[in-house]
């Protein structure tokens, strides 16, 4: 099983960014722990602060790997052409926040991408990740 794992903008900054919001470990950090909790599963990794970079890597990856676990940054909130690539792929993507949106900023409220993805998962810090690679799991068990 091939799960990609894609971050978008600032998330490069984890550990450094907001530690009362983001928690002070890096993503680059904690990958290795989730390779080692899902050793039968291949997690690849991409990050970029551009949106076009994150819909190629989607398109790239939406026909060849199981699963997508996408957090889409503040790109969530507005992107329009990250929902329609989530509805040209095959494969099911979970939309993750480190935080909780919800109690956050209105304007982080709404999602753009929500409607296309197979499901959500907020709040969690980084343990979000891992939620939503056992819903992937469990997903591709069906």
């Amino acid at each position: 099983m091939k799960i990609v794992i894609i971050n978008g903008p600032n998330l490069n900054l984890l550990g450094k960014r907001e530690p009362g919001i983001y928690g002070s470990e890096s993503f680059e950090s904690y990958l290795p722990l989730l390779r080692e909790r899902f050793p039968d599963v291949e997690i690849g990794y991409f990050q970029s602060n551009h949106e076009g970079e994150l819909i190629d890597r989607m398109q790239e990856e939406g026909f060849d790997s199981d699963g997508i676990v996408l957090n889409a940054g503040a790109y969530t909130h507005t992107s329009v052409a990250l929902h329609d690539c989530i509805r040209a792929i095959k494969v099911p993507v979970v939309e993750v926040h480190i935080s909780n949106v919800h109690q956050r900023e209105p304007f982080r409220h709404v999602s753009m991408i929500s409607a296309a993805c197979k499901g959500v998962i907020c709040g969690f810090g980084l343990d979000s990740y891992r939620l939503a690679i056992e819903a992937l799991i469990a997903v591709h068990l069906q």
